[in-house]
């Protein structure tokens, strides 16, 4: 038998997105034996295995309210090239962005694992759990080795979908509660090549085309990567031509931070569920063919795309949520626009409420009114009732849809991957379920390793 399966590890992480690595990090910083599995062949989830970028956001007005492993990650991308670090967002959705190289934040990765001695185990899924009374005994993975047994004291379901949670008998949501609908998915696009000063000009040059930007049109102006939303009129047109057959109203364009290479993100893909195989297999399929209307249209209508090369889409369809276990806390709404405070407070984000229509064309955010000032996000909401040794994080925490679709950006489930890996630890060296933990030993070592949870 391989010496993978061979062991009971402390702490088995599973997902290698980048709150599956700031967890399966910090488990191993605070003294656990480690095992990290992923599905895809490299590590960092959507930012790599999507083409989701920028980053957003780390900060709440001129603050910075999101540190500790993510921040390492970002000084390491600057560092070495990889990214021009915190820039103020051009458009001012949020405060700040931080774009990025997908390939050079896979191989920081791999040397941050290697270097603290996380074992990692690429192309395995988890296929099954089994769990007895309230305990996690074991789960099942597929790969090239066939199907076998992993075994460990705690899990981490870093899986975005909370896969271990649902296959261990866990209570889980799905979708809007009125109705079950999903936010749609996004095949993203990266392009090289762009044309940046013909795109800048064509903005400057009839600003009152791009409402969206009136506000902060000077930003343009200035020698920084942008973000820019806009185009409405001509997707109207090419959906009234028949050219556009895509549920959304807009373009939108992310610079990555190299010269002349962009992500659009302005696909849509409705009613598929992300934890549906066959719907998953659709998803991809449409995104492709979104994907192929949206170059002709960029090509045709939007300055500076005309000779720009289509580096890929995906590689794999961004999904923005699906199942939410239901933890002993779950966060809503009005704890995020009210500033709720939490006595288990692991993690602030200041990422407003960004629902993108499951039905189609619109997207409805909820803006934070207090500029510097930043929401909490409790430990209790990665734990649930029912299994004493497992912590989830990620998207899939314990979360109505519309407190959801603030905290799922990477920044966030990064710091909420950090707080997991440390809690797993300290309910290893205790030998308690990880809901009994001591809450200030948490946030002591959360603080110790850099991460930010002053009063906000």
């Amino acid at each position: 038998m391989s010496r993978i399966y061979d062991r009971v590890y402390d702490v088995v992480v599973a997902g290698g997105g980048v709150s599956g690595c700031a967890a399966a990090l910090s488990a191993r910083r605070a003294g656990a034996n480690v095992l990290l599995i992923e599905q895809n062949g490299y590590l960092g989830g959507a930012l790599t295995a999507c083409g989701v970028g920028p980053m957003m956001t780390f900060h709440s007005g001129q603050k910075q309210i999101i540190k500790g492993f993510m921040q390492e990650i970002v000084s390491e991308l600057v560092l070495r090239g990889y990214s021009p670090g915190h820039i103020t967002d051009t458009k001012q959705y949020t405060d700040t962005i931080t774009p990025f190289d997908a390939e050079g934040l896979k191989l920081i990765l791999d040397e941050k694992m290697a270097e603290a001695g996380v074992k990692v185990l690429f192309h395995t899924f988890v296929g099954a759990v089994c769990a007895e009374k309230t305990e996690i005994k074991y789960i099942s993975v597929s790969n090239k080795d066939g199907i076998n047994n992993i075994y460990a004291k705690v899990f981490i379901d870093a899986t975005a979908d909370a896969d271990i949670a649902a296959f261990a008998g866990v209570a889980t949501t799905k979708g809007r509660e009125s109705d079950s609908a999903l936010q749609p998915m996004t095949m993203t696009m990266k392009y090289c090549g762009v044309d940046t000063e013909k795109l800048r000009n064509y903005i400057l040059s009839d600003p009152e085309r791009f409402p969206a930007l009136t506000e902060t049109i000077n930003l343009y102006r200035e020698n920084i990567p942008m973000d820019i939303e806009g185009f409405e009129e001509e997707m109207k047109c090419a959906k009234a031509r028949g050219e556009i057959s895509i549920g959304r109203e807009n373009v939108l364009i992310f610079a990555t931070g190299r010269d002349g290479e962009y992500i659009i993100n302005s696909t849509r893909i409705i009613n598929r569920d992300g934890t549906d195989a066959f719907d998953l297999s659709m998803a991809e399929i449409e995104g492709r063919r979104q994907s192929y209307e949206m170059d002709r249209f960029l090509r045709k209508n939007v300055p500076g795309f005309e000779n720009a090369l289509l580096e890929f889409t995906g590689p794999n369809i961004g999904v923005r949520g699906t199942r939410q276990i239901v933890g002993v806390y779950t966060l809503s709404a009005d704890d995020i626009l009210s500033y709720k405070k939490f006595d288990d407070c692991i993690a602030h984000s200041a990422y407003p409420i960004d629902i993108h229509n499951p039905k189609g064309e619109g997207t409805t955010s909820y803006f934070l009114k207090e500029k510097g000032r930043g929401y909490s996000i409790p430990y209790s909401i990665m734990v649930c009732p029912s299994i004493d040794n497992l912590i989830v994080t990620g998207r899939c925490v314990s979360a109505t849809f519309e407190a959801q679709a603030a905290i799922r950006t990477t920044p966030t489930v990064g710091a909420m991957g950090q707080a997991a890996g440390i809690a797993a630890a300290l309910a290893v060296e205790s030998k308690t379920n990880v809901r009994d933990i001591d809450i200030k030993a948490l946030r002591e070592s959360l603080v110790k390793a850099g991460a930010y949870l002053e009063d906000v």
